[in-house]
């Protein structure tokens, strides 16, 4: 016997919604398994992807579907053939900007790119085995060939030692340079992305008790999470990042400037906080003067140029111009505490690395080549 209809003071309408929401289930439509995401579902799930992962990504998967589907493949969903056709293709085919094939660390980051898109719109990623074989015999042709496509490039490490010759290059007598040295020390202490840097709020910071240092509350986008990190006064005046700071605070309170909102701000080279910026008429730019995270960036690759690092720090074999770029604070910073022979474990966590990461343990790998209680060639008579 079927369900009947209450009927109350709403009227007909409730009665029917109560009929449908009592009714056994063989009596209700039952809906089939939703096969693909709405726009809003795949929107958000999209934001759940870092910024900085998302900016490299989606150049990287715009090249792959237009390679897709100028070739009679279908772009998503992808099978494994045609994302080994493409890393082929990747090998083969020279780039307009370069004239040379696309390098194994960008293919590998178009692999990943391919999957990151298919997850993010509910789809099942192609397996990549044969494209991962493809890789690996295109890396190894151009290592045993010694082309400089085969190299990795990566930043430069700015070392404490290195840290004080970009402060030193920096003008400290005005509220840019200022502010450019908070960039660079506190990056350093932080181990802050760039991205990271740019997040901060002068409400992210705190005195610590006993006049000890200062504690942040740095927002680490890639894990998705706050972290909570002491930063004591250094050794150094000069590129100690209590000091930096405060000094900062009270050039910006000089120039009537109340330090809320954004650490970093925009500070052009006039030395205006936050100028008005404008393209076609039209404003543009955080509104609160917020730095970006390629601003934060070049603010250590203008700080090398100034300090005439166009070499690599200790050369005695110069192999290629290093790169100064937003990243040679965090790996200073994996580097120095190498040297200074911490524990790799809290340095690493302290860095926002997880546990066991592989680049975090490059770096330290690297910082201790010329450490006589691992390299097996001291003391044995060479």
């Amino acid at each position: 016997m079927g369900a009947v209809a209450r009927r109350g003071p709403a009227g007909t309408a409730t009665g029917a919604a109560l009929a449908g929401t009592l009714a056994p289930p063989a009596a209700r439509a039952v809906p089939g398994p939703r096969q693909e995401l709405t726009p809003a579902a795949r929107s958000a799930m999209a934001k759940g992807v870092p910024y900085e992962t998302r900016r490299g990504y989606s150049g990287d998967w715009a090249r792959f579907e237009q390679w897709a589907t100028s070739t009679g493949h279908c772009p998503m969903p992808a099978t494994a053939e045609t994302l080994t056709e493409y890393a082929t293709w990747c090998t083969l085919t020279p780039r307009p900007r370069t004239g040379q094939p696309y390098k194994p660390a960008t293919i590998d980051r178009a692999l990943a790119a391919v999957a990151v898109a298919h997850r993010t719109t509910g789809h099942t990623p192609p397996d990549q085995t044969g494209a991962r074989l493809v890789l690996r015999g295109y890396t190894d042709q151009l290592k045993r060939a010694k082309d400089p496509c085969g190299r990795v490039r990566k930043a430069a490490a700015a070392t404490p030692r290195v840290l004080r010759r970009l402060v030193a290059a920096t003008d400290t007598t005005t509220v840019r340079g200022l502010r450019d040295t908070v960039a660079l020390t506190t990056g350093f202490a932080l181990a802050a992305r760039s991205s990271e840097a740019a997040l901060l709020s002068w409400e992210d910071i705190t005195e610590a008790d006993d006049d000890q240092g200062l504690l942040y509350d740095l927002y680490r986008p890639k894990v998705t999470g706050d972290q909570p990190l002491g930063v004591p006064y250094g050794s150094y005046p000069s590129t100690c990042p209590v000091r930096a700071l405060q000094a900062y605070r009270e050039a910006l309170l000089d120039r009537g400037h109340t330090p809320t909102g954004p650490l970093l701000v925009r500070i052009d080279r006039h030395d205006r906080i936050n100028p008005p910026m404008h393209r076609h008429g039209e404003p543009i730019g955080d509104p609160t003067g917020r730095m970006t995270p390629e601003g934060v960036a070049e603010i250590v690759t203008r700080a090398a140029a100034r300090a005439g690092l166009t070499g690599r720090p200790d050369h005695v074999l110069p192999d290629g111009t290093a790169r100064w770029t937003g990243h040679a604070l965090r790996r200073g910073y994996a580097e120095a505490t190498r040297h200074a022979k911490k524990d790799p474990l809290e340095a690493a966590r302290h860095g926002g690395w997880a546990d066991g990461s592989r680049a975090f343990a490059g770096y330290h790998d690297r910082a201790g080549a010329f450490d006589e209680e691992l390299n097996p060639l001291y003391g044995i008579g060479l």
